[in-house]
């Protein structure tokens, strides 16, 4: 059975806001990922956005809370709008590829499920009804 885990989408203070919520709900990172940590020829990310936070995980209970920085090159993120995304973490690659099909289906894909630089299976949307979702599946090697 999958696992829905919220995202957060922030302009810059990440970071800030993730320290804040780990004192109030306890715990610690599994995953902070830094836009410099991506860095290669093809995708160059600029100095001023390199300690940005690509992605960031706090467990709390069963769920996860997640979140990144919106790099200045797309623009401000609208705290009213397009500010949070609904992650689900699959089993399986198959039943990643399922959801990811069943839910995009009539939306718009922003980047296709495959695999991703950080290293799990990975894809994100907006569907028919404009709510946007990530579809995200880390095989336990």
């Amino acid at each position: 059975m999958a696992i829905i885990n919220p995202h957060i989408n922030f302009n810059g203070n990440a970071e800030e806001a993730f320290n804040f919520y780990k004192s109030v709900f306890g715990g610690d990172f599994t995953t902070i990922v830094r836009f410099k940590d991506l860095s290669n020829p093809e995708f160059e990310i600029p100095e001023k956005e390199a300690n940005k936070i690509m992605h960031i995980a706090l467990p709390i209970g069963q769920n996860t809370l997640m979140a990144n920085d919106v790099p200045e090159m797309l623009g401000r993120v609208s705290e009213n709008e397009n500010r949070s995304k609904i992650c689900i973490t699959a089993e399986s690659r198959e039943e990643a590829d399922k959801l990811f099909n069943g839910l995009s289906a009539g939306g718009s894909v922003e980047m296709p499920i495959g695999d991703s630089p950080w290293g799990s299976y990975f894809g994100m949307f907006r569907d028919k009804y404009g709510i946007e979702w990530m579809v995200d599946f880390a095989s336990k090697q």
